[in-house]
């Protein structure tokens, strides 16, 4: 995701990684056997398109020819990462769960800095330490939460992916607006609008 970010931008990245939505929403679909009916389709679509023209900035200069194989990896591994979640976490190991998955990250995010630092003398910074442990724990939660959600007997994984991904979209959108005074393009605007209008078709479907 961050070497997608740099080579092709955060449009890209941004699209790419959300995109992926629909790998276990298919996953959930044939694998679970869960409902997929005209109004659901319709709502995935739009999704779809919604997460697309949210994330896409007019002002920024994307070369994604230069590095397509970036965002192609980065479809696949968030679409294979959500999808490997929900099926291999155990249900009564939720927390403990979430907890190895970050502890593998910590240990291979160790090591990675001692060999640089051995290899290339770069030195860690140790004003990163507190922003690291501050995405840890709100990264942890997240999954921590997803799971939680995707035990729900009566909300299946494909509604909640689609939900979660393009409200992640249009709400990280909306903050960009209102805290960072970003430029919301109409384009952009009409991304939010049907990321609304997507949740309202799918939630909609499941509530029937």
């Amino acid at each position: 995701m961050a070497l997608t970010a740099q080579k092709n931008g955060l449009s890209v990245a941004s699209v790419a990684s959300k995109m992926s939505v629909i790998i276990p929403v298919v996953f959930g679909i044939y694998v679970y056997n869960e409902s997929i009916g005209l109004q659901k389709t319709i709502g995935i679509l739009l999704a779809l398109v919604a997460v697309y023209l949210t994330s896409v900035k007019e002002k920024e200069n994307n070369v994604l020819t230069q590095s397509l194989y970036l965002p192609i990896l980065l479809f696949f591994g968030s679409g294979i990462i959500d999808t490997s979640i929900n099926y291999f976490a155990p249900d009564d190991r939720i927390p403990l769960f979430s907890g190895l998955i970050f502890g593998w990250a910590f240990i291979l995010g160790a090591f990675i800095l001692i060999y640089k630092h051995v290899r290339f003398n770069k030195k860690f910074k140790i004003r990163s330490i507190f922003p690291g442990i501050t995405l840890g724990l709100v990264n942890y939660a997240s999954i921590y939460f997803l799971l939680k959600a995707l035990r729900i007997d009566s909300l299946e994984s494909s509604t909640l992916f689609t939900v979660n991904n393009v409200a992640i979209v249009a709400f990280s959108t909306l903050i960009g607006l209102l805290i960072f005074k970003e430029r919301i393009s109409n384009k952009n605007w009409f991304g939010i609008l049907l990321a609304l209008i997507s949740i309202a078709l799918v939630t909609i479907t499941e509530w029937n």
